[in-house]
């Protein structure tokens, strides 16, 4: 297992959507066993496989207390979302130093494949939902600054042309 670099912003990668997963083979397990140390030396509470430049639809979140509770994830999609909405500071290791306060669902139902192939829904809850809808706007070739206004992502993104 080992801790692979984050690209950085305004990689192509980033802007491009991640090619699903046909099966679970023991280089997809590598590649998530990497992702969550990756995430773990952030830290972060979740990562998406084309933040290390690996094109692949693959996500790892894991926003428990005590940590080791990753979930890991290929092709997940949204299939439910809860009205109630839940406010949280975002960020990207792609984009350092940057963050900006969204609401999204604080509720959400997702379908993925399992490590084991099959498919799998969950439902997942509080930080645990936002860092899954974040990892799925990475699959999508979305950052969290496109879910601001465009001026409000205009001066984030002028603020972190600025630090580079």
């Amino acid at each position: 297992m080992t801790v692979r670099p984050c690209i950085a912003w305004p990689d192509k990668r980033l802007r491009s959507p991640a090619e699903p997963i046909e099966t679970i083979t023991d280089k997809i397990r590598a590649i998530w066993d990497d992702m969550i140390d990756t995430m773990e030396a952030m830290p972060g509470v979740g990562l998406a496989a084309p933040q290390i430049g690996v094109m692949l639809r693959l996500a790892v979140v894991d926003a428990s207390d005590q940590r080791g509770k990753a979930v890991r994830m290929a092709n997940p999609e949204l299939i439910d979302m809860s009205d109630e909405l839940r406010a949280h500071e975002e960020a990207s290791p792609n984009l350092p130093g940057t963050s900006a306060r969204l609401e999204r669902p604080a509720r959400v139902m997702v379908r993925y494949l399992n490590p084991q192939g099959m498919i799998d829904r969950r439902e997942f809850e509080g930080l645990w939902a936002t860092s899954v809808q974040h990892q799925i706007d990475h699959l999508n070739g979305r950052m969290f600054f496109d879910n601001l206004s465009r001026t409000k992502r205009a001066m984030l993104l002028k603020k972190a042309a600025k630090r580079r």
